[in-house]
């Protein structure tokens, strides 16, 4: 036959006659008869042999049983079990080999898969030749793109088969030819010599392969790895023929029971097969609840071609660990575990509906008994009303009748309030009680005096108290919207206003004093407090006003200080006014009248300490100072009149002033008379009761002060050097001395600066004059200093007393402060302090000595 004889077209029009395509659907009259190929096409190829005669008698042999193909019934795939990254098979190879080579060893012509009839296609010597043929192309092969993967699959299976057939054909060759043995095809003894003949049949004589003979007679051992693994793969050694043989025999092994179990995974009596285990809901429950509520938090995952939202990190990475473990079917599982998820969900979600459930129909349950209990109190409420009414109907039947008294009122609303507390609470009740006894209060309190008779209608309104006003309803607001308030606003208010403006008088509180002690209890704190504000705080302000210290007789602590402890803070307002009224009789007040004592120290605890002192500063200390100026000490005659005069003030006045009256104006006298007196050798048993007697005279007051202390302690040391025999020093000298020394310094330094000035040459236009006055550089300290020493007045600082943080200094008898800075002098008088010269300083001085005597 020609070449295009000998090739068959790859296609369906090889198979079916009179077949087209409609439509998408491919159209046929019958199916063709195709020749069957024979063993030796299957093994030889393109070498096999033109006769026929083996052909017919091997097609009439398999006519028989040959099974035609129906390639109108679609593709079924059969599952190859597990597959392993590591462990794959290939079920179809392994199974067209086994036929290869079972008919290579039967010479069986039987045909497989793509060596005779075949899914679609003819043998190796059609399909070599359709290959090769320029005029079809694989649209014109297979007219769709599954029939282009049918013809990818058919090429790979042939190459494979052939791949494996070359494999055998070299183990087999190798197991008897040794490195470096000429022996050629020894092995074939053992088998049908297919080799040989091939080898024959394409011209080999023996010996190496080539024209020239140069091909190795021994093949190269070639080192094989599983199929489809890649190199470096699980750190696999490659191994040579006999263990890889040895690796394969290993896997068909196990693999076998795999297969055995899996095929009989199905059957309810098959031994391998695993037990399920259950879990129940409440199981799945309870293990939910042991892990605990945990946080939901959404992780979006970017890293593959689609978005994915997670709310668990466990299966981030699934996918890869699957592969990793070489987990089977893992899209399978993983859908499992999907719906075992949502299955988990559901049961949660189900448990948590039926728990609200629950919730929701307890709480409904106590709902209803809660408005069982409101319904039934509603009804005791509606029954107490209607007796309440009743009881209402007949007091306002008594009332317009005009036989209502108080007594039966109060027992009538008493009654109510014991029997319907809520109720009478609720309803207000006390409000109707305060509108049926307002009337009849007022007819009984009518021309009540108060002030005459204070305990009127006490015990009547104390009943009525507990009616209109529970204890246990006090708030901010009671004493104002309490009927309570209301009536005692209405009764009792008006008749304490009445009195208290027209018959009342301050100076004999004892009438108010005793009406509002008797009443405290009764009275509301808002009446009270109008009472005090409106009646009792104007009348005092007012007999103060008209106080005259001078004229009456009545101290006016007498009627002042029995309203502190009701007034307290409010009459800080007369204060003033008091003051100002004492300071005025304090200008002519002698420290021989002792009412001044009688009338100032009851205010002691009464007026700020602020003001207690500047008022004992300015009046009491000048007077008591001239006193004690005027005193003299004499052990053989003492007069103690003045000093008793000063010692009576020691409580009243602060302690820093009465300790630097007795250092400055007693002291200085005390300690000259008691050197004098040592000096003349006396009798110190004389002198010991001498200074035991007045320090008995000190109040306890001046003898716990330190100053006072060392005062005395330094009259005891002259008297110790003197009973020592050594000489007794006189006091003040030292000082005396040291304030001598120190103004002599002060003034050779002035000298010293002005014979300095006065070497220096004369401005142009300045004479004599200018120059002196530019001598002398002293601070304006000194120089008032010096203005005090030559007019003999002390000049000192008073200690701890400073004005707007400046030293206050005591120029005689006058305070002044000065201002180095401004180089100025102030002077503290009676408005205040005053920018003064020196001179001014001086006159003062004078016309206060020229005031206390």
């Amino acid at each position: 036959m020609d070449e295009y004889q000998e090739m068959e077209r790859f296609g369906m029009e090889n198979d079916f006659e009179d077949g087209q395509w409609i439509n998408g659907e491919f159209y046929y009259r019958k199916r063709k008869e195709k020749r069957t190929q024979t063993k030796d096409d299957v093994l030889y190829g393109v070498f096999a042999s033109d006769s026929d005669s083996e052909d017919d008698g091997s097609r009439k042999r398999r006519k028989g049983f040959v099974k035609k193909a129906d390639l109108t019934k679609p593709v079924n795939f059969v599952s190859t079990g597990t597959v392993m990254p590591t462990q794959e098979i290939d079920k179809n190879s392994k199974v067209e080999n086994d036929n290869n080579v079972f008919d290579d060893s039967e010479n069986d012509s039987r045909p497989g898969l793509g060596s005779g009839s075949g899914l679609g296609f003819g043998g190796n010597n059609s399909l070599s030749k359709t290959d090769g043929d320029d005029g079809y192309n694989d649209h014109s092969f297979l007219p769709t793109a599954f029939g282009r993967k049918i013809k990818e699959g058919a090429q790979r299976r042939e190459k494979e088969r052939e791949r494996l057939r070359m494999e055998k054909k070299s183990l087999g060759g190798r197991k008897e030819v040794g490195v470096g043995n000429g022996d050629v095809g020894d092995f074939e003894k053992h088998t049908k010599g297919i080799g040989m003949k091939l080898l024959e049949k394409m011209g080999y004589k023996g010996g190496g392969l080539g024209k020239n003979e140069q091909g190795i007679v021994a093949p190269v051992e070639a080192k094989m790895r599983p199929k489809n693994m890649g190199m470096g793969f699980n750190d696999f050694k490659e191994a040579k023929l006999p263990e890889l043989q040895q690796l394969e025999e290993k896997k068909s092994v196990s693999q076998q029971p795999v297969g055995r179990m899996k095929e009989r995974l199905w059957s309810k009596t098959a031994k391998g097969r695993k037990k399920e285990e259950y879990i129940t809901a409440e199981e799945l429950l309870a293990k939910k609840q042991e892990e605990g509520v945990e946080v939901i938090q959404k992780v979006i995952d970017m890293r593959g071609p689609q978005v994915r939202v997670l709310t668990n990190l466990e299966n981030l990475d699934a996918e890869e660990k699957a592969r990793e473990n070489d987990v089977p079917m893992p899209e399978l599982q993983h859908n499992l575990k999907l719906i075992v998820d949502l299955a988990e969900l559901d049961i949660q979600k189900a448990d948590r509906d039926l728990r609200n459930e629950r919730e929701t129909a307890l709480s409904l349950q106590k709902e209803k008994e809660k408005l069982e209990i409101e319904a039934s109190c509603q009804k005791q409420q509606l029954a107490n009303i209607e007796r309440i009414v009743t009881v209402l109907d007949r007091i306002e039947e008594e009332n317009s009748s005009g036989k209502l008294t108080l007594e039966s009122l109060e027992k009538s609303f008493r009654d109510l309030l014991r029997n319907y507390a809520d109720d009478y609470k609720l309803f207000n009740l006390s409000c109707i009680a305060c509108s049926f006894a307002l009337p009849l209060f007022i007819r009984k309190f009518q021309g009540w005096d108060p002030l005459e008779n204070p305990t009127y209608g006490m015990e009547m309104i104390s009943a009525w108290k507990d009616v209109l006003q529970r204890e246990d309803n006090y708030d901010i607001w009671e004493d104002v919207s309490t009927p309570y308030s209301q009536l005692i606003s209405e009764v009792v208010l008006p008749a304490v206003r009445i009195s208290g403006i027209n018959t009342w008088e301050p100076r004999n509180p004892e009438p108010m004093l005793g009406f509002l002690e008797s009443w405290e209890k009764l009275l509301p704190s808002s009446i009270l407090h109008t009472i005090l504000d409106t009646v009792v705080l104007p009348k005092l302000s007012r007999a103060v006003d008209s106080w005259n210290p001078r004229k009456e007789t009545v101290p006016i602590h007498v009627w002042v200080h029995p309203w502190l402890p009701m007034l307290g803070q409010k009459l800080e307002g007369l204060y003033q006014t008091i003051r100002m009224k004492l300071s005025n009789v304090l200008d002519a007040w002698h420290p021989s009248d002792s009412s001044a004592y009688a009338i100032l120290s009851p205010w002691r605890t009464v007026f700020d300490s602020v003001s207690w002192e500047q008022l004992m500063r300015q009046y009491i200390v000048p007077k008591l100072q001239i006193a004690l100026q005027e005193f003299h000490i004499n052990p053989a005659d003492q007069k103690l009149d003045q000093f008793y005069w000063v010692m009576s003030w020691a409580s009243t006045i602060p302690i820093h002033l009465m300790v630097d009256l007795m250092e400055k104006f007693f002291f200085v006298k005390w300690l000259q008379v008691l050197y004098h007196w040592l000096c003349s050798k006396p009798d110190f048993d004389e002198i010991k009761n001498w200074y035991m007697g007045w320090k008995g005279l000190l109040p306890p007051e001046l003898l716990a002060n330190e100053s006072i202390r060392n005062q005395l302690n330094c009259g005891l040391e002259m008297m110790v050097q003197a009973a020592d025999n050594v000489p007794v020093v006189e006091p003040g000298l030292r000082e005396n001395v040291t304030y001598l020394k120190v103004r002599e310094q002060r003034q050779f330094e002035a000298q010293q600066r002005a014979a300095a000035h006065a070497q220096q040459p004369a401005a142009a236009g300045l004479g004599t004059k200018a120059q002196m006055d530019g001598v002398p550089e002293m601070s304006l300290k000194e120089v008032v200093e010096a203005y005090a020493q030559q007019h003999e007045l002390l000049f000192k600082p008073k200690p701890g007393r400073m004005h707007n943080g400046q030293q206050i200094y005591g120029f005689g008898n006058i305070s002044i402060i000065i201002d180095s800075l401004n180089q100025k002098v102030y002077a503290q008088k009676e408005d205040g302090w005053s920018l003064v010269s020196l001179d001014d300083l001086l006159k003062m001085h004078y016309n206060s000595l020229a005031r206390r005597h």
